[in-house]
């Protein structure tokens, strides 16, 4: 079994590694070639593309400016420890033991969209570049024309190696938009979160995100082969719900706590 998720825009480079094991990306090469694009424009450039503050085209600028791709420990950090945000409150890798990082680096992908396609273990410099930024080069006119199919074919690799057959979808609409799930060799799981909330079931960001973080932390550490296992996931209050589930669109909810 193979998971997806996406990236998060906070980053944490102070609070020291939970692990020494590192790797690089597979696709580098890629990366240079977006960073090269990227210093073409000038801080007042990117808030403009990007849509952020002064402050933080200023602080992405000089990030593309540092950006090398020699990576270490000393000027990169593992891509899983280095994404903070729902998604990875709730993935909480921070207490992964070495057995968590190994099983994780075979079954769990983080989409980008500077670095394509990370594994967990894989070191990275600072970046910000969402995948839906509009960003033109040579190959066309945003991020998922730059990647093509790269991204697909890098998961296609990884399931082959691992002899699974099955990917969960757990990354948002937006990162997902770069994999070509016609193209996929393998069954495609998306599960859904939702609250109980005036009279209905919603999805609500915020708690959605740390969902996917929860369940995918749930696969990991239960060491999940067989996708029917899934259905079990019940993380603080969350049941799968066969009613509003659909082919293989599952669906889990929960009532929110009733505030005073």
């Amino acid at each position: 079994m193979l998971i997806v998720i996406s990236p998060a825009k906070k980053l944490d480079y102070e609070s020291k590694p939970k692990t020494t094991v590192y790797t690089q990306p597979d696709y580098l090469d890629q990366s240079q070639l977006l960073i090269k694009r990227m210093r073409d424009f000038s801080s007042l450039d990117i808030s403009e593309l990007m849509h952020v503050s002064s402050k933080i085209a200023e602080l992405n600028f000089d990030r593309y400016e540092q950006w090398t791709p020699d990576f270490t420990p000393d000027n990169a950090r593992q891509a899983i420890l280095a994404f903070r945000g729902d998604v990875y409150t709730g993935l909480d890798a921070d207490s992964f033991k070495a057995a968590d990082f190994k099983y994780a680096q075979t079954h769990l992908r983080i989409l980008s969209g500077l670095y394509g396609l990370l594994r967990p273990l894989d070191l990275m410099m600072p970046y910000r570049l969402e995948m839906g930024t509009k960003l033109e080069t040579l190959r066309g006119k945003n991020l998922y024309e730059f990647w093509g199919e790269r991204i697909t074919d890098g998961l296609n690799k990884q399931l082959r190696k691992s002899g699974s057959k099955v990917l969960v979808n757990l990354a948002s609409n937006e990162y997902f938009k770069s994999v070509k799930p016609k193209l996929l060799d393998a069954e495609l799981i998306t599960p859904a979160f939702k609250e109980y909330k005036n009279g209905d079931y919603k999805m609500i960001g915020i708690y959605a995100k740390k969902a996917r973080g929860m369940l995918s932390r749930f696969i990991i550490q239960n060491r999940i082969d067989d996708p029917q296992q899934i259905k079990d996931f019940d993380l603080e209050g969350y049941r799968f719900n066969k009613k509003l589930s659909k082919d293989n669109n599952w669906v889990f909810t929960r009532r929110l706590p009733v505030k005073a």
